[in-house]
């Protein structure tokens, strides 16, 4: 069995063969159970979370997927990080185990580009101004994602401590990417034609009406139904696009808090990602059209990344 560390991982996942490694797998036959939480009892009467991701291929190449993540709260005390992930990729005929990949990479990258997959339906063509919101490990993964599918000129980056994004913004210049860092963020906002938040934010930090005609604003965030990036005004201005019907509208808050509310109906959500790489709804129609993009990330994505690592390394 091979093991997959992050920097290989990274050579092996070229942001545009992992977008459309992504459409294709939107589009196959691809079982993706519900994830597996398990509470593990800690010392101290805290508890520690077991997630299991699994997927498999049903027709084509036959290979079986899971990813394994724990969740310690406790570690911060050992000044360890409290998240470790690891993705088992098994053959789908006999069962043998091939790899095991560094599971914090694969997940980085593989939700920045589900991010710039839905962009490529979603935001306009001549998208030019990315603000991306929030600057820690995803920020620049997204940014990079999203100059894959859009011709961005300008790069703006707000955070809530100033010091992170000056660290963030330097670490992207280096790599060849030019960012600005910006304290207003509702004046960057509103001259963006692309917003992309990837923060842990309890409250709204995008305002429905700071958003001009034509933007699109893509939710990675707020994980969790108590979390939120986006208010409600928001929610009413867009044309709402979901990674998964099963999944969004459960655990990411920017959905569920307004379904709770009825500020959104289920019926308004115009389509998930398995229904634009299909092509069974549309996606963006108009210049002036407002789109909003939630995701909280599916198996399916994981096994695609992990399918082309494997492939690529051969």
């Amino acid at each position: 069995m091979r093991v997959i560390t992050a920097g290989e991982i990274d050579r092996a996942l070229p942001y545009p063969a992992l977008i459309e490694a992504l459409r294709e797998a939107f589009r196959a036959d691809i079982e993706t159970p519900l994830r597996h939480t398990h509470m593990i009892p800690q010392p101290g009467g805290t508890e520690a979370k077991l997630l299991l991701m699994p997927a498999w291929t049903k027709s084509g190449a036959r290979l079986v997927g899971c990813k394994l993540v724990t969740v310690y709260p406790d570690n911060a005390k050992l000044q360890k990080p409290s998240v470790y992930g690891s993705y088992l990729l098994l053959s789908g005929d006999t069962g043998e185990p091939l790899a095991v990949m560094d599971g914090t990479a694969l997940t980085a990258r593989r939700t920045a580009c589900a991010s710039a997959l839905a962009a490529s339906y979603l935001a306009r063509e001549d998208a030019a101004h990315l603000v991306m919101v929030g600057a820690g490990a995803l920020a620049p993964e997204l940014i990079r994602a999203h100059l894959a599918v859009r011709p961005i000129r300008r790069v703006s980056l707000w955070n809530r401590t100033r010091k992170r994004a000056v660290q963030t913004a330097f670490g992207l210049s280096v790599g060849g990417v030019e960012v600005e860092v910006v304290d207003d963020l509702e004046a960057a906002v509103a001259e963006a034609d692309i917003v992309s938040c990837a923060t842990l934010s309890a409250t709204p930090l995008i305002r429905g009406k700071w958003l001009k005609k034509g933007a699109h604003l893509d939710l990675v965030g707020a994980y969790t139904p108590k979390m939120r990036e986006s208010d409600d005004d928001a929610v009413r201005r867009a044309r709402v696009y979901v990674d998964t019907r099963a999944g969004a509208p459960k655990e990411g808050g920017d959905i569920a808090q307004p379904f709770k509310s009825g500020v959104l109906k289920k019926d308004a959500i115009r389509g998930d990602l398995f229904e634009l790489c299909r092509g069974e709804v549309k996606g963006r129609t108009s210049a002036k059209q407002i789109t909003l993009f939630k995701s909280v990330g599916s198996a399916i994505e994981d096994l695609a990344a992990a399918m082309l690592v494997w492939r690529t390394l051969g």
